[in-house]
């Protein structure tokens, strides 16, 4: 795997570890500045909007990349300690292995739920089992609140990945080859 790594100058660096959940508007630019270089590649790379990414680690973390939450979620993404290792991800609090494996998780995410943005926001926050247990969006009030949230950045219904090539089979047996991300979604919602 090829690791890109952002070499910070002092000044930057201290920035970063002065980051606390409760940034100013302009002290919040001035971080997700220093983090977009990663995000972008790491977004490039698995065709994730970066904006969406910059939502998630907004309302996650609020750019603080040693954020620890009670449940055991860490750094700027919160990643659990389960899911950092499914990715990857040595150091949680490391800024760069902590967006790279939020990123990774998110594409996976987007497969999982066709792309459908409050099913992936809702399964970032609450997990994917949530999801398929309830059929939706669970009714958690965390769930509901952490998608408004994200979507209050990131209202797009669906998320704009990059356009790979999908290939699987159709109910009555037909391969499709298609780098339409909806193909799936607009097929199911064409039968209804």
């Amino acid at each position: 795997m090829t690791r890109y790594r952002i070499v910070l100058a002092a000044g930057a660096a201290a920035l970063l570890l002065a980051a606390s959940a409760n940034l100013s508007a302009a002290r919040r630019d001035e971080v997700k500045k220093l983090y977009d270089p990663l995000v972008k590649t790491y977004s490039t790379k698995y065709s994730i909007p970066p904006d969406l990414v910059h939502s998630i680690i907004k309302t996650e973390s609020d750019y603080d990349c040693r954020a620890l939450s009670v449940k055991g979620a860490a750094g700027l993404m919160q990643l659990m300690p389960e899911t950092a290792a499914q990715y990857g991800v040595r150091d949680r609090f490391d800024p760069e292995d902590n967006i790279m494996g939020g990123i990774r998780y998110i594409k996976d995410l987007c497969l999982l739920f066709n792309n459908n943005t409050k099913f992936v926001l809702a399964a970032y926050n609450a997990g994917q089992e949530a999801i398929k247990k309830f059929g939706g969006i669970p009714p958690y009030p965390e769930t509901l609140d952490y998608v408004q949230r994200v979507m209050a950045d990131y209202p797009k219904t669906f998320i704009q990945a990059g356009a790979g090539i999908q290939k699987f089979r159709t109910a009555d047996g037909r391969v499709v080859i298609t780098n339409d991300p909806f193909y799936r979604l607009n097929a199911q919602l064409s039968k209804n």
